[in-house]
């Protein structure tokens, strides 16, 4: 099987790709088309040159690596997407051979915690509005992809791992709770920047509190990005 998890920035998107790793019949990979999202866009982001230098910008390179053999014959691939990465010009017909899961977090949430380590983020950066394209583009293909809230696993991460497994037809393993601090060997480039609290972790933090109190333009970010995630809200395994 291979699965395409689809999130945004500051999602637990990381520590969800350690859980799947840490099955021992999984084989992960790390935000494939980063490079070639840089190379289309010309953003400027973070590493931009190291991420430039460690993956193919060609998004058809790309597209045959996550379709191809399994890495290492295993059974499972897990692929960790940002949804804001499937700009023009990246193909997206190869989504159809996925098993699509959506992992999403209140936009408050992510904007709080990505503007620690980018300033001035657009609703682009975020991916909501991308996420939520990509859902119906799923839905429209016949799919019925899953979707996952970071806070409901968050507060119990052995029940909602355990149903979404179940869900995507895999065994349960325990051994997803848990995982060696430092980081993994198929993070990507950029980790030593964006990485450092999961690289701290040996499993998931606990629940989250109240949700950040923002203003200015955060808060107008917050306001636009919000109907996105209310779209996704009501799919989510409970």
């Amino acid at each position: 099987m291979k699965i395409a998890m689809w999130s945004g920035p500051r999602n637990l998107s990381t520590a969800m790709m350690y859980a799947f790793a840490s099955r021992g019949d999984c084989a992960v990979i790390d935000e494939p088309f980063y490079a070639a999202y840089l190379a289309l866009t010309g953003l400027n982001h973070p590493m931009r040159d190291e991420i430039l230098a460690a993956q193919p910008t060609d998004p058809r390179q790309v597209v045959a690596q996550i379709t191809g053999s399994n890495p290492g014959k295993k059974a499972h691939f897990y692929q960790k997407h940002m949804a804001h990465h499937m700009v023009e010009g990246i193909p997206r017909e190869w989504i159809r051979q996925m098993r699509n899961v959506f992992l999403i977090r209140h936009p408050a949430r992510v904007v709080a915690s990505y503007a620690k380590k980018r300033e001035a983020p657009t609703l682009e950066d975020i991916g909501f509005r991308r996420q939520a394209e990509l859902f119906e583009q799923c839905r429209a293909a016949g799919e019925r992809p899953l979707v996952v809230d970071s806070a409901d696993i968050r507060a119990d991460p052995p029940g909602m791992l355990e149903r979404l497994c179940v869900a995507l037809g895999l065994d349960w393993r325990p051994e997803m709770l848990h995982w060696p601090a430092g980081g993994h060997p198929d993070d990507g480039v950029w980790a030593s920047h964006w990485y450092g609290a999961v690289h701290r972790s040996t499993g998931f933090a606990g629940p989250e509190g109240p949700l950040p109190t923002l203003d200015g333009d955060y808060l107008e970010l917050v306001e636009r990005a919000l109907p996105y995630y209310q779209a996704l809200f009501p799919f989510r395994l409970t």
